[in-house]
């Protein structure tokens, strides 16, 4: 591949490919895409994949630029002294600049007998296992999904417009992130699927067995396929390779989206934390985030000051099985407002929406850069100036 300076971008979901692709607008750089899997993977699809609607998958090459070269591997250790990059083959790779888009994934529940009985969503791999285990269980057996947010939703409403009998266990409210409009909208779609919606105080899941879910308020779910879609991770490479990170284990940026640790490294997607402020997981951050770490790298390759970061947002999608969804819309700051599309109307612009960003990709490979309109959010800048000015008061009450 022609190109004297190597940029190497670990992770190939949603943020690696638009960044990968965007970094050909130089061509004296060369792009290498390190990713464990040999297809890309629809994360917006894991629940068609569950449900048997869709495979959830894409052909790297449709949304590559010809120029990125497509490594199918695992990082094990970055080392950041030496640029260079151990892979689980027991190869390496050296890289003048590196973007770390390792994205998120499920994280075991420390709830009794979760890890052993329920089945999770947030991975190619987990809906495949979870898809095998409906296979065989019988069409009436009874179905407990876990989590209220747009995974739990989402899956509920596929499975259970699929014919299967679905209680939806909430730990809470129906929707955390909707408008109340937007959550009465859901509800009614979801009971008109046929969903057992469990919600309120005490609807915490607090044990798990082969056939049952438990609930703090003492009640006893009777579940043989229990889906667990509550809270995300991020993999520890960063931490495991000396790099600063929050708690979570997201890689700790300025507001460039530069290592705090490693000017040559920059960070995109779910597994970024800029300014110790990560923005909401998901594919709406991811895309943008993944062009802009790629513009921080061309900066710094031209010798330039990289731009702060911008990412606004528009919304929440969630489909509702394959007939109805929900756009919820939002602030550009991420606030759910009082309107929502819903219905049939909200299904269509959900798969319109799934569809457009795949095409995005490829539309980024062929034409990099030139289509980049997002709304961008101007809230972010007034946070981080009152979280600094918080700061100094905070260490001098401490002291």
């Amino acid at each position: 591949m022609a190109g004297n300076t190597e940029v190497v971008v670990i992770g190939g979901g949603y943020a690696g490919v638009l960044a990968a692709n965007r970094l050909t607008r130089r061509h004296d750089v060369a792009v290498t895409l390190i990713n464990p899997r040999p297809d890309f993977v629809e994360r917006l699809r894991l629940h068609q994949l569950v449900g048997g609607t869709d495979d959830a998958v894409v052909g790297y090459r449709d949304i590559l630029a010809e120029r990125v070269r497509l490594v199918v591997d695992t990082v094990t250790r970055i080392d950041a002294a030496g640029r260079g990059l151990e892979l689980a083959s027991g190869g390496t790779v050296g890289y003048d600049y590196l973007i770390y888009a390792v994205g998120s994934g499920g994280i075991a529940p420390d709830v009794p007998g979760a890890a052993e009985y329920a089945h999770q969503i947030a991975t190619f791999e987990d809906a495949q296992r979870l898809r095998a285990v409906l296979d065989v269980a019988p069409a009436t057996a009874p179905v407990t999904v876990v989590g209220a947010g747009p995974a739990g939703v989402e899956a509920a409403s596929e499975l259970a417009e699929a014919g299967r009998n679905v209680t939806l266990v909430c730990g809470g409210v129906l929707g955390p992130y909707l408008h109340p409009r937007g959550r009465r909208s859901v509800a009614r779609r979801l009971a008109g699927l046929g969903v057992t919606v469990v919600d309120g105080p005490d609807t915490t899941v607090t044990g798990v067995t082969r056939h049952a879910v438990r609930l703090g308020d003492g009640r006893e779910l009777p579940s043989r396929v229990t889906v667990w879609t509550t809270g995300f991770g991020v993999p520890d490479l960063a931490a495991r390779s000396g790099l600063g990170t929050d708690a979570l284990g997201r890689l700790l940026t300025d507001e460039t989206l530069t290592s705090m640790d490693d000017p040559r490294i920059a960070a995109a997607g779910d597994s970024a934390a800029p300014s110790d402020l990560p923005y909401r997981m998901g594919c709406q951050s991811a895309v943008q985030l993944g062009q802009q770490a790629a513009e921080t790298v061309l900066s710094r390759i031209a010798g330039e000051q990289p731009a702060p970061v911008h990412v606004g947002f528009a919304g929440l999608c969630v489909s509702l099985g394959r007939r109805a969804g929900i756009f919820q819309f939002a602030r550009r700051h991420d606030v759910a407002i009082g309107l929502h599309l819903g219905g049939r109307p909200g299904a269509k612009l959900k798969e319109f929406v799934v569809r457009q960003t795949v095409d995005q990709m490829a539309y980024e490979a062929r034409k990099p850069g030139a289509r980049d309109r997002w709304v961008k959010d101007g809230k972010r800048q007034e946070l981080l100036r009152t979280r600094r000015a918080e700061a100094p008061a905070a260490g001098e009450r401490a002291a």
